[in-house]
């Protein structure tokens, strides 16, 4: 069977993505498909790299049973475009930056994450609210609505 690989996408790999990330992975293995996903997250830019998730994002997925120890930031490249078959972001800057990096969307695989919801924007940027739990609850709806495009 093949995976549906799927690749979240934030400027720097440390808030919005990894909770995009960790909460898709805990829902697949909820819902019992986890043998059908291949979930990472990544950054537009290298000023995170190697930098573990911020301690509030961890906080906020402790919170609610999720742990992403072990993972740091790192920046996607251009060979991620064929590597996954979706590149979801957080928000317009990202999608600009997405397409900087990869040369364009040719096969229409980048999309932002609040597109699968019925409210379609940017996830909050807890990194200049300071509010994790907006941010949660976009990244709850979004990964929830990516699920059901994916499974129905």
């Amino acid at each position: 069977m093949t995976k549906t690989k799927i690749l979240f996408i934030c400027l720097g790999n440390i808030c919005r993505s990894p909770m995009a990330e960790f909460y898709m992975k805990d829902l697949v293995c909820r819902e019992g498909c986890a043998d059908r996903f291949e979930i990472a997250s990544a950054a537009t830019s290298d000023e995170e790299r190697g930098n573990p998730v911020y301690p509030p994002a961890r906080r906020k997925m402790a919170e609610h049973g999720i742990d992403c120890s072990g993972k740091t930031a790192r920046r996607m490249t251009k060979a991620d475009y064929d590597d996954y078959d979706l590149l979801i972001c957080m928000d317009h800057s990202n999608l600009r930056n997405m397409e900087r990096i990869c040369g364009g969307d040719p096969e229409g695989k980048m999309k932002m994450l609040l597109d699968y919801t019925d409210r379609p924007g940017s996830v909050a940027d807890p990194w200049y609210t300071g509010d994790f739990e907006a941010t949660w609850r976009d990244v709850e709806a979004g990964c929830t609505g990516l699920f059901r495009s994916l499974t129905e």
